[in-house]
């Protein structure tokens, strides 16, 4: 039966993101990443200072106008102590969409996913103005089911969590000693006010569950019908893009 060691794996992961650098960047390249105040930027970040060091870290919040929640944000860098930069969004996006509705009826698909790749846009820019790589912070859980933006925020050079579920990533996050208000903090999607898990429409421990065999949904068909089918209609954003081979 599959058993998680949160101890062992979190050692594992910060020598990989040291040996990523070592093989990849120059001694002073720094980690550039977004920062939501959420459970997986938080634990991302934490990774990346104890692997590079604060000083290699930088951390990008990306407001779309007024933020609700931006404190998680400004909380994590304080902990952290890492260099930070506010680069707010929400200009960027309206004008985008306006021109956009220009041309045709933006789709609630393009209000939604936009703002991911504009994120995803000023990540790289920063990146290339300091001469950084960009962390990407999705888990398995949310990668398997497609809850992420292709070329948003499931993009990036580097990933440290994306074989990690959710539940694994809080267990990481608590032995990293971060905050319980960031670690465990209810992520909202910012549009409609509901939870994750809301419009996931199934708990994460569920789906961890079942990613790792430790049940088959037998008595949640309905569920498990809804996990397969999301999962098999959004592996494309798992592969690598399809080439003709000449």
């Amino acid at each position: 039966m599959y058993q998680f060691n949160a101890q062992e794996t979190l050692d594992r992961l910060v020598q990989w993101v040291k040996d990523y650098f070592a093989a990849n960047a120059s001694p002073t390249t720094k980690a550039v990443i977004g920062i939501s105040g959420g459970k997986d930027s938080s634990v991302a970040a934490a990774v990346c200072v104890r692997a590079l060091g604060r000083d290699r870290v930088v951390g990008v919040l990306m407001p779309q106008g007024e933020q609700a929640d931006i404190s998680y944000s400004h909380l994590l860098v304080d902990t952290l102590g890492i260099e930070h930069h506010i680069i707010n969004i929400g200009s960027t996006v309206s004008s985008f969409m306006n021109e956009l509705g220009k041309a045709m009826e933006p789709s609630e698909q393009a209000k939604v996913n936009t703002p991911a790749r504009i994120r995803m846009a000023t990540l790289y820019a920063v990146s290339a103005c300091i001469g950084g790589r960009v962390v990407n912070t999705c888990n398995l859980s949310e990668d398997w089911v497609g809850y992420s933006t292709k070329f948003g925020d499931a993009a990036g050079d580097f990933s440290p969590l994306s074989s990690l579920t959710v539940t694994e990533v809080l267990q990481i996050g608590e032995l990293l000693g971060l905050p319980g208000e960031l670690v465990h903090k209810v992520p909202i999607d910012g549009l409609c006010g509901k939870t994750d898990e809301e419009n996931l429409g199934f708990r994460y421990a569920d789906l961890d569950r079942y990613i790792r065999g430790l049940t088959d949904l037998s008595d949640m068909p309905e569920i498990k019908e809804k996990i397969d089918r999301m999962h098999r209609n959004n592996l494309h954003k798992l592969l690598l893009m399809p080439k003709f081979e000449l």
